[in-house]
């Protein structure tokens, strides 16, 4: 057995399954193969328990696979430190959030960050998906779920709060919906999934109801429901830091202030692949944002997904 076999094995486990490993090692599905049956008759046992979609390890298997995501780790900070040596952390960071959220209260973390730590390129994908982190494309999401997928380590950022909300001059001609069920009569703008019925979930003590809508104007940008709200289309369903200012300057009402309002989820979360060996700008960003999330002047938590 060599570093060779052991690094098939966890790029095989991280993976997934065979194919996704060969794509990842830039070899063919069947070399991968071969040089697995190889460590394993050397090994003398299974090690990788294959079916058509999944690999997953026996109980030997994991233990060789942790043994090589350790010597991984020890490699990666042993040449970190070599070529780091007399310079500043260095490295890359591939990023994905949440197009609203990035934009309006992360990027001011995101640029802090890249001043305190120039020499680490920071990768920054605005969007929603969860997958990108399964197929090798990101290293960090920050994501709004009910719950955290169990194979990801999830990192609490705090609570979500939607906010039922109009224009002053919305208000003034149509009267703002003081009961749940009212929302199934206004023009509501929001974001909701392509194809789906929007459910709502409401929230007021131990009570909790689930109201169905049929929106007239929806989109995953909130910055452009912010201008919709703003220009008196409708009721909006948006994340409270979306109105947040315009709110403060009178020029936004909310009401149903009594409910607490879910569409996507109830929870911020970090997310990120667990045994991953994370270079030390990934370790350092991670750090860097929990810290902001619980500092005392840092943005309220009660945000949202985009």
């Amino acid at each position: 057995m060599d570093l060779q076999s052991l690094t098939l094995l966890v790029e095989i486990l991280d993976a997934g399954n065979l194919s996704a490993a060969a794509r990842r090692l830039k070899m063919s599905r069947a070399n991968v193969s071969y040089h697995l049956n190889q460590l394993e008759r050397s090994v003398g046992a299974q090690l990788v328990r294959r079916t058509t979609r999944r690999a997953e390890p026996t109980e030997i298997g994991l233990r060789l696979y942790q043994h090589g995501v350790a010597i991984q780790t020890e490699l990666l900070a042993a040449r970190e430190s070599v070529t780091t040596l007399g310079e500043g952390l260095q490295g890359r960071v591939r990023l994905s959030v949440p197009s609203g959220y990035g934009q309006l209260v992360m990027a001011d973390w995101l640029i802090d960050f890249k001043r305190q730590y120039p020499g680490i390129v920071l990768d920054v994908v605005f969007e929603n998906r969860i997958e990108d982190l399964l197929r090798d494309e990101v290293d960090i999401a920050v994501r709004v779920i009910p719950e955290p997928p169990q194979n990801l380590v999830a990192r609490d950022l705090g609570p979500v709060r939607y906010v039922a909300c109009a224009s002053r001059a919305y208000a003034e001609k149509h009267p703002l919906p003081v009961q749940l069920d009212e929302l199934q009569g206004a023009p509501v703008v929001t974001a909701a999934v392509i194809g789906r019925q929007l459910r709502v979930s409401a929230y007021q003590g131990e009570t909790r109801r689930e109201v169905i809508l049929e929106p007239t104007l929806i989109s995953e940008n909130f910055l452009f429901l912010r201008q919709a709200v703003l220009a008196g289309l409708g009721i909006g369903l948006v994340p409270d830091y979306v109105v947040q200012e315009d709110v403060r300057k009178g020029e936004v009402l909310t009401t149903l202030d009594d409910w607490r309002l879910s569409i996507f989820g109830t929870q911020m979360f970090m997310l990120y692949m667990p045994n991953r060996q994370h270079t030390r700008a990934i370790r350092t960003f991670i750090d860097f944002i929990l810290e902001r999330v619980r500092a005392p002047d840092a943005q309220p938590a009660d945000q949202s997904q985009r």
